[in-house]
């Protein structure tokens, strides 16, 4: 199955048979200090220097969150895309609880965006599935419902139905549904990964969709995170995910590398191009 987003000269494909698409995950203050504090200062040097960069380094779209308590994300989100659509052309995702700021943002963004996201949670389904088909856009579909995250794969797999199936109701093709089958820390509990292992699999088996992850949520409150993060990254892209929310600083070597393993880069064009322009090979 092909998930196609557009920014307004350039397509990008999210293929169930690969290559991983990556989407960068660095314009998020979640964590992010200097990025609250430059949203907050209006520094929009620095914002395009995250945009650049993470482009530059292999990011295929580029995820777009501005929530800061103090701010009004209603009207930033908009500006923050038409400021980074001026200094790259990747397509974008728009990333908020808010419905009311992913409506924003939609109303501007050039081409065919993803949105980040919907969950299976009534209220949920209801305020942002309209959104997605009034503007054509994608969707993630969070495998998370009124009653929370599910604990075996089989109800992670119910709830990715129902978003499919409101989806549906909509006329929101399933190509258009990217689905989440969410990651919790092995920190708290050791069966997290293989149970999202397993929704991984079990998804792509009944429904064929796509799969997008946040692989870094796996590694919470344990020393040395970036081996477990690319560790599991590894595990879910051979699981069958088809798309990753992560940073390209860091870890785009890292999954080219897990494509030309997995037979997804013919002569290992991909991974040897990448190579050469982080060395400043010509």
């Amino acid at each position: 199955m092909n998930t196609t987003l557009r920014s307004e000269s350039k397509e990008v494909t999210i293929a169930t048979d690969g290559p991983v698409v990556i989407i960068g995950e660095k314009i998020n203050p979640t964590g992010h200090k200097k990025l609250a504090a430059a949203l907050l200062e209006g520094n929009y040097d620095y914002i395009k220097e995250l945009a650049l960069k993470q482009v530059e380094m292999g990011a295929d779209i580029l995820d777009i969150n501005v929530g800061v308590p103090g701010i009004d994300d209603v009207a930033l989100m908009p500006e923050i895309i038409k400021l980074v659509a001026s200094v790259v052309n990747v397509p974008l995702c728009l990333d908020s609880p808010n419905p009311a700021v992913l409506a924003a943002g939609l109303a501007v963004a050039a081409g065919k965006p993803l949105v980040n996201s919907v969950s299976g949670e009534d209220a949920r389904l209801k305020a942002v599935l309209p959104l997605v088909k009034e503007y054509g856009a994608a969707v993630i579909g969070l495998t998370m419902d009124d009653q929370g995250i599910p604990n075996e794969a089989a109800g992670r797999l119910a709830i990715a139905e129902n978003i499919l199936e409101q989806a549906a109701r909509l006329g929101i093709p399933a190509e258009d549904v990217v689905i989440d089958p969410l990651v919790l820390t092995v920190g708290s509990d050791s069966q997290a990964g293989v149970v999202t292992l397993n929704s991984i699999r079990l998804i792509r088996e009944k429904l064929g969709m796509n799969i997008n992850l946040g692989a870094s949520n796996v590694s919470f409150g344990l020393p040395d995170r970036p081996t477990v993060n690319m560790a599991f990254l590894a595990l879910t892209i051979g699981a069958g995910a088809s798309c990753v929310i992560s940073d390209p600083m860091k870890l785009t070597g890292f999954i080219r590398a897990t494509d030309l393993l997995l037979g997804r880069d013919d002569y290992g064009m991909r991974y040897i191009r990448y190579f050469r322009q982080t060395q400043g090979v010509k």
